[in-house]
């Protein structure tokens, strides 16, 4: 009883470090940027691409209320012992923080936004990386692959859509991060080739 009352105070000790150092890290990047003004040509925004991106919640990076959900998503990810469903997880953190960019671009936040769009990319990697370590170890990985395909897909064109709505000197920023959901995508379908399954269809011009 004393070892598991131990146990959940060293937990949630290690949550609130954890916590803490991705404070500190999201604070050190500090950006500025103009006006919003939409000097790119009209696109089409109509979704290519057939994955459903998780709602982000009421809770937006811009709220106060914002430590308590990555506190919660920190416990959440290292409770977790189903190295598949810790795959799932950073995928849907990667996809929660996408849409949530999208959100603050959208409220003319864009200093936060790209921080936090930032994230969603790193989150999209660390997913990558958790299901080449479960292939690597055994796992059965290749219904998380195709989901994979399609998510790094569906970032790529989520930031089209948010490139309407950015400042333009965000705009570059933005257009550089686009290149981890390609490199993630291409990684996918490689890996999905090799398994012998048939990846998702890529709509875009740099496939």
């Amino acid at each position: 009883m004393v070892k598991n009352v131990l146990f959940s105070i060293l937990l949630v000790a290690l949550a609130f470090s954890v916590l803490f150092l991705s404070i500190l890290r999201t604070a050190s990047v500090r950006y500025e940027f103009g006006e919003t003004t939409n000097t790119l040509p009209k696109k089409n925004i109509d979704s290519q691409v057939d994955y459903f991106l998780a709602y982000p919640g009421k809770v937006l990076p811009d709220s106060f209320l914002w430590p308590l959900k990555v506190l919660r998503d920190k416990i959440w990810f290292i409770i977790t012992t189903d190295q598949g469903k810790k795959a799932d997880l950073l995928l849907l953190f990667a996809d929660k923080r996408l849409a949530s960019a999208k959100l603050l671009f959208e409220k003319g936040k864009p200093e936060i936004a790209f921080a936090t769009l930032e994230k969603s990319q790193q989150y999209l990697i660390e997913a990558g990386e958790k299901e080449s370590k479960n292939f690597q170890d055994g796992l059965d990985t290749s219904g998380f692959s195709i989901r994979y395909a399609k998510a790094s897909l569906k970032h790529f064109e989520v930031m089209e859509q948010i490139l309407i709505t950015a400042p333009d000197d965000a705009k570059p920023k933005i257009i550089e991060l686009q290149n981890i959901p390609k490199k993630e995508f291409e990684h996918a379908r490689n890996d999905l080739l090799e398994k012998g399954l048939v990846p998702p269809n890529n709509p875009f011009n740099w496939q």
